[in-house]
């Protein structure tokens, strides 16, 4: 209104803070109603106003009808909306993680709390992109309702299941009234393990604590007695020697070596012939960090990274797992998938190898279409000292073991191959 005072300029502010109240409480009340009402509603709505229109004025009696009979379907729809739901509804998981293929079950619990009975209504639950339908009968006062229903588990991954919502609609479908009562969930579904005894893995068991060459004037395994250089501890002289040579004479040790295991998945396509391969590959990672983490070893559980779609480079990284867990493995395990953009067997070698410090033991897990010549290359990648077993998995194979220099390469067929191979390599 700028500068002007009065009574014509009291009475326009009012009305237009009158007219625009009237016009949020209209607007409000629209946004209701269009959000109960269906496509095929407003269809409805749009048909009935015309067939009376021309019905009566070209004198039409079926036009007429059906507006009559539409009018009729309209007003049993609005029937189906008056009513308050006042149910209370949970949502219960007995387990959050399965393993793939495992029953797995919800469960909803319906309750009337109030003192009157309750109509029954429909009840819905997203399950991952599927839809667990639920036709819930009345309540008295005070009665529940259980209901279980089966989550599929045949692939692996991470399903959101609910939020369970309420719906109340008519039987032609003009109207839908949708109520969110719970939160929605989350169950993971873990590749498929084995148990592999810690005396499967004679590779780490064997390494564990094994003297390195290199020289150390400080560690637990003795190598040679040496003459005494300034800057030697005086702990480490041997004393019998230095009285029977007259010279002072030092304990040389050898560096000793914790194993630190690496376990390295190639998630590109191209290392994969079929879709059953890359799913043993995934099962055999999470069975060796699995025993890993059992075993309260030092574990590093790597996967390839994809490269960003139009990137002029393909990026040379790797995504590290959780390890702190056996849960937390399986977890990541759970939502990882092929691809063609990412990193192949060998690049995963290298990177891991320049990512991760004291390797002492690496796995290569991939498919059958890894060639032995990019097996052998990726071996190279990891520092002289290192035991390197790349794990083939081709189900159209019979299980062996091949060593190549720095390399053994095992091909199993199917996931309990793995127990024996593991036992045969560390054997020879």
């Amino acid at each position: 209104m700028g500068d002007r005072t009065g009574f014509l300029a009291d009475t326009i502010i009012t009305l237009v803070r009158f007219f625009r109240a009237i016009a949020g409480i209209f607007i409000a009340w629209f946004r209701r109603i269009s959000s109960v009402i269906t496509p095929l509603g407003w269809s409805m709505l749009l048909v009935v106003p015309a067939a009376f229109t021309l019905g009566y004025s070209l004198g039409w009696v079926e036009l007429v009808a059906v507006a009559f009979a539409g009018t009729m379907l309209i007003i049993i729809a609005a029937i189906y909306l008056i009513g308050r739901n006042a149910f209370a509804i949970t949502l219960s998981m007995p387990h959050s993680r399965v393993v793939v293929g495992e029953r797995a079950t919800g469960l909803i619990i319906v309750a009337n709390p109030t003192r009157r009975r309750l109509i029954g209504v429909k009840v819905e639950v997203p399950v991952g992109r599927g839809l667990a339908e639920i036709a819930m009968p009345g309540l008295s006062r005070g009665a529940s309702f259980q209901h279980e229903f089966l989550v599929p588990t045949a692939h692996r991954g991470v399903l959101a299941i609910g939020p369970v919502r309420s719906v109340r609609a008519d039987p032609v479908g003009l109207v839908r009234r949708e109520l969110v009562w719970t939160e929605s969930k989350e169950l993971f579904i873990h590749p498929r393990t084995i148990g592999i005894p810690s005396t499967s893995t004679g590779f780490v068991r064997d390494l564990e604590g094994n003297p390195t060459k290199d020289l150390s004037n400080s560690d637990v395994s003795f190598h040679a007695l040496r003459e005494y250089v300034p800057g030697d501890e005086r702990r480490y002289i041997h004393w019998k020697s230095t009285a029977k040579t007259g010279t002072y004479m030092v304990r040389q040790f050898e560096e000793t070596r914790r194993s630190h295991l690496v376990i390295a998945l190639s998630l590109a396509t191209a290392n994969y012939a079929t879709e059953e391969e890359f799913e043993m590959a995934v099962s055999v990672t999470g069975s060796l960090g699995a025993r890993a983490i059992r075993d309260a070893r030092n574990v590093a559980v790597v996967v390839s990274e994809k490269t960003p779609e139009f990137a002029k480079h393909k990026v040379l990284a790797v995504r590290h797992l959780n390890t702190r867990t056996r849960a937390r493995l399986l977890d990541d395990l759970a939502v990882v998938d092929s691809a063609e953009s990412v990193l192949g067997i060998m690049d995963v070698a290298r990177v891991a190898a320049d990512e991760v410090t004291g390797i002492s033991v690496a796995f290569l897990v991939c498919g059958s279409l890894a060639t032995p010549t990019e097996l052998r290359a990726a071996s190279t990648k990891f520092p002289p000292g290192v035991e390197v077993i790349a794990i083939v998995c081709d189900p159209e194979t019979v299980p062996g073991l091949r060593r190549v220099a720095g390399l053994s390469v095992l091909t199993i067929g199917y996931l309990e191959d793995l127990q024996k191979s593991l036992a045969r390599a560390a054997a020879g």
